[in-house]
């Protein structure tokens, strides 16, 4: 999604005009993590930009989407540039133990105390 949302709309509260691109937002990341991934991927991952236009958004985590376009609400801004991507995300492999480490107890490890 690349869009600009206005931010004031003649005849229209301000707070209810934020909160109503703050649930498009919402909207359209719950649409996108519903979409099922390609072979051998985890899930998805996002890649956002926020700005008042297009050639100065910069990128945000996810996170800091929704406090951004509240933080331009109570600037003043008149509009803001939101772009969300949505990219394969394979997460990261735990290290496992293995088998033998995981049954020995450890050397240098005292016995518990006793009570």
């Amino acid at each position: 999604m690349k869009k600009t949302f206005p931010l004031t709309l003649p005849g229209k509260d301000a707070q209810r005009v934020v909160e109503a691109v703050k649930l498009e937002v919402r909207k359209y990341m719950k649409r996108e993590r519903r979409k099922r991934p390609p072979e051998g991927v985890d899930g998805w991952d996002f890649n956002c930009r926020v700005g008042p236009d297009a050639a100065t958004a910069v990128g945000q985590p996810v996170s800091v989407l929704i406090p951004a376009i509240e933080e331009a609400a109570k600037a003043g801004a008149p509009a803001i540039y939101i772009e969300i991507l949505a990219a394969p995300h394979i997460r990261p492999k735990s290290p496992a133990l293995s088998p033998e480490a995981a049954q020995a107890p450890e050397a240098d490890t005292p016995p518990p105390p006793a009570l």
